[in-house]
């Protein structure tokens, strides 16, 4: 008999905040969250997405174990966007037992219905910053800090649960050149003087700090029409901004700037932390952080690419090459031998074009699901 329980306790939510890295501890390639961001994240007073989401988190337990989560968000601000009646689904893990994933789902569906709504989708977030995508291939394949591993049943679950593709998000491995390709850097320049903007490649954390409220604003106007997108509010941008700011790395954020210093483009890269996370399991103490900011400094075979974008009246001039062709420079000079992409959607074309200068590999991709209620 599985019972599921609402979380409404303290005690309840570290459970759900921890459930994610006890369950995959064993597992080498799942990168755990941190257990104390994802403990913010679904508290009203540290979350501004409470301001436009509804939020319900469950927790399932069966002969008095804990043996399943999942969080339900009704996103108010996308549903209004989209013209949508959806409900999402977010943070579901479970154990191998239809009985369990049966009974979490259940919970979110019967919320979403009697909230009027007709849909279900997911897994996907608060906004876009969020992890979205199940796992559906490349399972043995490292995991990103930022994306979600799970276990291949769980797309057995969802498939005999009725749910069916609504987008993929696609993985790329890109290798990093050998050989030095002068004519690229003569493309960049030549580009860079045409529309006559300029490249910043900051040395430091005081040459770069004035720009990231910039490039957390830009990405309302670069991701606006990406699947699932809601503009993130000012009290987001200085929330992600407190909290990843001491983990950038200024060798990796590039920034394009016109003859006003408006920010018209920006990459943003780091080291990979995965052996950092990994041996902390997800916890900031007692050594937690001290492995993550040396981390991020550190010199790395493998870089994760986060985030990319120009604005859209520039977009298409050759700008998102010349951010690659300094973002390839900077990781080739530290020993970099692959680079890592964040998800990115199947049908983003233009992204992908990126690559071939490259050689590249398309080693995971994960999938939102979706189902009438």
């Amino acid at each position: 008999m599985v019972e599921v329980r609402e979380v409404l306790t303290k005690k309840e939510r570290r459970i759900f905040a921890a459930f994610h890295a006890k369950m995959y501890q064993k597992v080498p390639q799942a990168i755990p969250d941190l257990i104390v961001d994802e403990y913010g994240n679904f508290d009203p007073k540290k979350n501004p997405a409470y301001d436009y989401c509804s939020v319900k988190q469950f927790l399932a337990y069966k002969e008095g174990k804990c043996v399943g989560r999942i969080a339900g968000i009704i996103s108010h601000a996308a549903n209004q966007k989209w013209d949508t009646k959806r409900i999402r689904f977010t943070r579901v893990d479970f154990i191998d037992d239809r009985e369990v994933s049966t009974a979490l789902f259940k919970a979110v569906e019967d919320w979403g219905r009697r909230e009027g709504l007709k849909e279900i989708h997911g897994p996907i977030g608060f906004c876009d910053m969020d992890q979205e995508g199940m796992l559906i291939d490349g399972y043995k394949e490292p995991g990103m800090f930022i994306t979600i591993y799970n276990y291949p049943y769980y797309l057995e679950h969802l498939n005999e649960l009725g749910f069916i593709k609504d987008t993929d998000w696609v993985e790329y491995k890109v290798y990093l050149p050998k050989t030095s390709d002068e004519r690229l850097d003569k493309i960049s320049n030549a580009v860079l003087r045409k529309f006559n903007i300029t490249l910043i490649e900051p040395k430091s954390r005081v040459e770069f700090k004035p720009y990231i409220k910039k490039i957390l604003e830009l990405l309302n106007i670069t991701y606006k029409e990406l699947y699932g997108t809601v503009e993130i509010t000012e009290a987001q941008i200085n929330k992600y901004y407190n909290q990843f700011i001491l983990l950038i790395n200024p060798e990796y954020v590039k920034l394009l700037v016109d003859e006003k210093d408006e920010l018209v483009g920006f990459g943003l890269a780091m080291p990979s932390l995965n052996g950092a996370v990994k041996k902390s399991n997800g916890r900031l103490l007692p050594l937690g952080w001290y492995r993550m900011i040396r981390a991020s400094y550190a010199k790395a075979e493998v870089l994760d690419l986060y985030l990319i974008g120009v604005i859209p009246q520039m977009q298409n001039k050759g700008l998102t090459a010349v951010l690659m062709n300094s973002m390839t420079n900077s990781a080739k000079k530290n020993g970099v031998k692959y680079a890592e992409t964040g998800p990115e959607l199947e049908t983003n074309h233009q992204v992908q074009a990126l690559w071939k200068h490259y050689e590249v590999e398309q080693h995971k991709r994960r999938r939102c699901f979706i189902k009438k209620l």
